[in-house]
């Protein structure tokens, strides 16, 4: 059995780590862009606001198994074929990063605005607010909607596992499904469940530590 595990938590740990850090690269910015062009605020851009989030809110609007196939195409000009592991990592951080953005997005708006006032106040420009005040302020936050992002993106790689996508998910469908063979379906299950509650654990853990200092 451990020829079968093992290979396939690798591929989920394979893809939900590269798919955390490109989803990051991806919505992190439109998170940001998302409140400092709201109306009122430090840079304000009404229209581009208004794209911005007609944008996201399309992209969340697909269910990850329908986005992940029509973005076949995609990930074979990306990664030169459309199935597997590392092609799925495409649609996972497609799929993850309009999440990310709404996730800076509610963790930046947390932060006091009285904060941000008086560091316009003192000449502050958009690029300090948004590096020396927004995001140190609002890091707890910021840390516990990661925290969300990744335990979404075991949940993602999962079902990725129903059309191919290699994993965890691709184990319990081809050998605990298809196969009869529940002792590797549970053994899936509690991996995943492992995962999900460490991740979740340090996330908090990080947070606190952070809010403390």
């Amino acid at each position: 059995m451990a020829k079968l595990v093992i290979p396939s938590l690798l591929e989920t740990l394979y893809m939900v780590v590269f798919s955390t850090v490109f989803s990051l690269l991806i919505g992190f910015p439109l998170g940001i862009l998302l409140v400092v062009t709201e109306k009122d605020n430090i840079w304000e851009k009404p229209f581009l606001n208004k794209v911005l989030n007609s944008i996201i809110n399309i992209l969340r609007s697909f269910p990850f198994i329908i986005l992940m196939i029509l973005v076949f195409p995609i990930s074979k000009l990306i990664v030169g074929k459309s199935i597997g592991t590392t092609a799925t990592i495409v649609p996972l951080s497609i799929a993850a990063a309009p999440f990310v953005a709404r996730i800076i997005e509610s963790s930046l708006k947390e932060v006091d605005k009285g904060v941000i006032e008086l560091s316009l106040s003192m000449g502050a420009s958009v690029p300090q607010i948004i590096f020396k005040v927004l995001i140190p302020e609002a890091m707890p936050s910021l840390i516990l909607g990661i925290t969300i992002t990744i335990i979404n993106l075991i949940g993602y790689s999962a079902m990725a596992g129903a059309i191919g996508g290699g994993g965890l998910g691709n184990l319990a469908i081809r050998y605990g499904l298809y196969r009869f063979q529940t002792d590797i379906m549970v053994v899936s299950v509690i991996l995943i469940i492992i995962m999900v509650q460490g991740i979740q654990y340090l996330g908090n853990k990080m947070s606190l530590i952070i809010d403390k200092k």
